[in-house]
């Protein structure tokens, strides 16, 4: 009996460490040259570790998160098509007084325009998630690059009236530190997300309280917080999301304060 409980503490203490072991050795993966975003969540409402640090993104004017020392977040979403979702989220949004940044995918302009200028007339950033929603790494040249932001400028003017605020997301989080440079000579802050969760699967949506656990485990002071507008989930509990937060003492401020913290 001695012998078996042994044995069994053993194992477990080897499975402890091995689970230790990967996390740190997922997490020097992430900060030595992927090409993917992504974050290590060791420790609850604490910035998360990126597969780059706030000061090695600054050099392209890039962020995924806002300062520690203030009780402050920014909500954005992903906008790659319209699932019958978005206009609920922006009357949620309104109802709670609260802008977000919307990154938008090139065909949403053209198939969904009323709801890009309510977007905009409601004091939301329309933003930039590419023409056609590609692997970023890939794009070869400054062209390359280029063709994937510049039309949606165009399309943004055109229904806004106004030019395009600065602000990209390479999609999936996918890119190489000249996707950085060269975003970055297009005048664009490059944001990546500091909170997020699997969120835009249709057909297996999490359930409220899932959802909700696992936002309120990840949340912290700068987060720059990643949903997708394609998500029911997301609607459904939006309100009560920016609820609990506030009553925490956090304040939603614009992608456009960014630079001040």
């Amino acid at each position: 009996m001695y012998y078996i409980i042994t044995r069994k503490k053993l194992i477990l203490s080897f499975s402890i460490l091995f689970l230790i072991c990967m996390c740190s050795i997922s997490c020097y993966v992430l900060a030595s040259g992927t090409t993917s975003w992504g974050l290590c969540f060791r420790t609850p409402n604490a910035l998360p570790e990126g597969n780059a640090t706030s000061e090695e993104l600054l050099k392209y004017n890039a962020y995924y998160t806002g300062s520690q020392d203030e009780k402050k977040v920014y909500l954005t979403f992903d906008v790659g098509y319209e699932a019958g979702y978005t206009n609920s989220i922006l009357d949620t949004l309104k109802e709670q007084n609260v802008k977000a940044a919307f990154f938008i995918v090139g065909n949403f302009f053209d198939s969904d325009a009323a709801t890009v200028k309510r977007m905009h007339d409601e004091g939301h950033i329309v933003a930039n998630h590419t023409l056609t929603h590609p692997d970023m790494s890939k794009m070869s040249t400054f062209e390359d690059f280029k063709k994937q932001i510049l039309p949606n400028e165009e399309k943004c003017k055109n229904i806004t009236g106004e030019e395009m605020k600065k602000y990209y997301r390479p999609p999936q989080g996918i890119y190489n530190t000249q996707n950085l440079q060269d975003a970055q000579n297009l005048g664009y802050k490059t944001i990546f997300w500091s909170v997020a969760y699997v969120d835009w699967k249709q057909d297996s949506q999490p359930s409220h309280e899932s959802a909700m656990a696992t936002l309120r485990k990840r949340i912290h002071n700068g987060a720059i917080i990643l949903l997708h507008s394609t998500s029911k989930t997301n609607m459904e509990i939006l309100g009560d999301f920016i609820t609990e937060l506030k009553d925490q003492g956090y304040t939603f401020c614009s992608l456009d304060e960014l630079e001040e913290t």
